[in-house]
This record gives C-alpha cells, structure tokens and sequence, in this order.
C-alpha cells in the first residue's frame, strides 16, 4: 500500500526563478530549471548539504553541515494575490521573494503537509519540507523597488510566504507544466 496518496489537486507552472549565488536574494525569471540532487545549479540555495542557520539554531550550532531540504521556494500564485492585496500593491514580484517557483491551483498552499510531493509528468519530483516563514529579506528588495512598502511583506506574508522542498527526483521543469500532488497517508497528529 502507497505511503503517499494521490489528490485531485494539480498546479500550473506560472512562473520560474534562478537565484544566482551571492549577497542578493534576487530570483531572475526564467522558463526552464534544469534540477537535479543538488537542486537548481549555480543557484543560492544549491547543494546536497549546507550549512545550518537560523531556522534551525535550536538543534545545532549555526554552521553545522546538515542536509539540504531548502534547495527550492515554492509559491502559490493565489497567495502572492494576497499578500500584494494586503500591502496595498497591485502586484508582488516573485523574483524580489527569492523564489524557485510560482504555481496556481492548490488552495492554502503553504499549508500543505511537510513531505508532500509534486510530480511533473516526466517524473520530476520535489519533496516539500515545510512552511517558508517570512523573514525581512525580501522586504529589503521590496522596499528597493516599492519604497513604503517593504516593512509591510513580514506580516502580509504570514501564513503565505510557499514552502522549501528538496528535489527527489531530477528532471526539467518548465514554464506551463503541471504538477500533481501527492501528500502523506497518514492520520493527524494528535498530541493531546
């Protein structure tokens, strides 16, 4: 019996980002990514491994080689519609976010389970590893662009701000795709 169970929900590929490696966080629109075990070449977030930071300071000192599950930021094209909505923009640059991808068609997004997948039709697969909390970079490159409105991303983003995943299964990934997702079968955790 499958682990992960099939969903109607498919997503559109609207848009794809390169973030080269450097200082910026500046993703530069294209129409294909070429992805493989170390996610996007060349790009910020590459690697099989990397290099602890904030996100998880309370399991090791920052610095600390561990496995790299953030090679990608993926993000709803309905979300981004909200967040620009609550800034008071017509619109909100994917590219100033940082992102990796722009889909549409899956309600709530950022909420769907850690360890889902999207699958392309060639097989590509990516392995979504949590929310993307908002943090104040890209308001940084908002604020460049929109001046008076990048304070505003952190609390617009809030509960909006996509997903990391990790590339489990090489392949391209181009501009119009579509992507199934799976999510894990599996009863919610009850802690109580």
């Amino acid at each position: 019996m499958p682990v992960l169970r099939q969903t109607e929900f498919k997503a559109s590929v609207v848009w794809l980002g390169h973030v080269p490696s450097g200082a910026s966080l500046r993703a530069e629109n294209v129409q294909r990514l070429q992805l493989d075990f170390s996610g996007d070449r060349g790009a910020r977030h590459e690697g099989v491994n990397r290099p602890s930071c904030v996100r998880v300071k309370n399991l090791y000192p920052q610095g600390t080689e561990i496995r790299n599950v953030r090679q990608l930021t993926i993000l709803s094209e309905e979300e981004l519609t909200e967040i620009a909505r609550e800034m008071g923009l017509d619109a909100v640059d994917p590219g100033l976010l940082g992102a990796s991808v722009v889909i549409k068609g899956i309600p709530d997004f950022t909420h769907v389970p850690p360890s889902s997948r999207l699958q392309a039709p060639n097989g590509l697969t990516v392995t979504i590893d949590m929310e993307n909390r908002p943090c104040v970079l890209p308001g940084r490159e908002i604020e460049a662009e929109a001046p008076g409105h990048g304070a505003a991303f952190k609390p617009a983003a809030q509960g909006r701000r996509g997903v990391t995943a990790w590339v489990e299964r090489p392949g391209a990934l181009n501009v119009g795709d579509t992507l199934s997702l799976f999510v894990p079968d599996q009863r919610n955790w009850s802690h109580s």
